[in-house]
Order: structure tokens, then sequence, then C-alpha cells
């Protein structure tokens, strides 16, 4: 049965489509940041005479920009910071390109191939194991990187948040639920 929707109800996928221009508009506008008569890159400067500093500069400026659009969209939402990071509309997901490359070297060990032949040329047999052992590999990698107490964002603790929004309101250091502690006498 389709859902009928209100009038002026907007779609979760609208809404992740305007956090994402949103996004990249800031990273664009923070690469122009970068480029500007005060700016440490002047501008017309030909972009085959930039630096590799130079790169990290611009690239370094959209990344945390975009990053920091992302948080927004978090904070404003409630959602997990590191999974709003992580959303992205690219096919395959960079963080799953990223665990897949990671384990190329173990994958080479693990499965002993003259790589000098035709992947077409390989019997069915080595075939078989070559995928299974890349599977085998590519998920103990998927499962590090989502256990990972590193990732790309900062772990938040509510705690603290809820303490620094206290006192910049003017209220005392403690978070809502400690009221209900008992005093212990």
């Amino acid at each position: 049965m389709k859902k009928i929707r209100t009038v002026g109800e907007v779609s979760s996928s609208a809404i992740e489509d305007i956090w994402q221009r949103q996004a990249t508009a800031a990273a664009i506008a923070a690469a122009r940041g970068v480029v500007q008569m005060d700016g440490p890159i002047p501008p017309g400067t030909p972009i085959g005479r930039l630096s590799d500093t130079e790169w990290g500069w611009i690239l370094a400026a959209m990344l945390f920009a975009w990053i920091s659009k992302r948080t927004e969209q978090a904070t404003a939402e409630q959602l997990d910071t590191e999974r709003t990071i992580r959303m992205v509309a690219l096919d395959p997901q960079p963080w799953d390109a990223g665990a897949v490359a990671a384990i190329l070297p173990d994958l080479a060990d693990a499965c002993p191939l003259d790589w000098s032949r035709p992947v077409t040329e390989w019997p069915s047999e080595i075939m078989v194991q070559f995928l299974l052992t890349a599977m085998r590999l590519i998920q103990k990698a998927m499962i590090a990187r989502n256990l990972s107490d590193k990732g790309v964002s900062k772990k938040s603790n509510a705690s603290v948040i809820a303490r620094q929004a206290n006192a910049a309101a003017g209220g005392p250091l403690m978070t809502p639920d400690e009221f209900n502690d008992e005093v212990g006498i």
C-alpha cells in the first residue's frame, strides 16, 4: 500500500540531498577561501604550478568544511556523527574501497597465484579460493573498521556536551540526569 504524504511533508531523501548540497557548497567556499588575494594562494595561479603543500591546503579546507557541515546535520537531526559523515552517495562507498585496499597485501600473500596469467585463464577452483579468501579478509577489515573507536570524528560524549551547553547558558556544570542522584550524607 502506498503511503500518502500530507501536503508540505518532505521526504528524508530530499532532506539528505539538501544537506549534501550544503556540504558541497561549504567545501567549495572553503577552497575559494584559500585562493584569494590575502590567502595563501593568489588568484589566477595556474593549477599546474601548485605545490603539494598548496594542494594540501585546498584539500584540507574542503574536507574540513564538508565534515563540519555533515556534523552540523548530525547535530540538527540528532544522528550519529560518525555515520552521518560516512553517508555519501558514491558507489562504491569510500569506506568500503578503503577497507578493500587495506587487505590487498594480505590477499596477495594468502593466495599465491600466477599474477602474470589473465584472470580469465584461472581454473574455477583457483578463482573460488581467491574470492573466498578475499571475502574473508574484506569482512575482517570491515569489522575492524566498524568497531574502531578512532573513526574520522571525535567520539561524542553526551555528558560533556550537556555540561558545556549548561555552562554556556549560565547553568551548573551538571547534566540533567545528575540532578536525580541521591545526596550522600
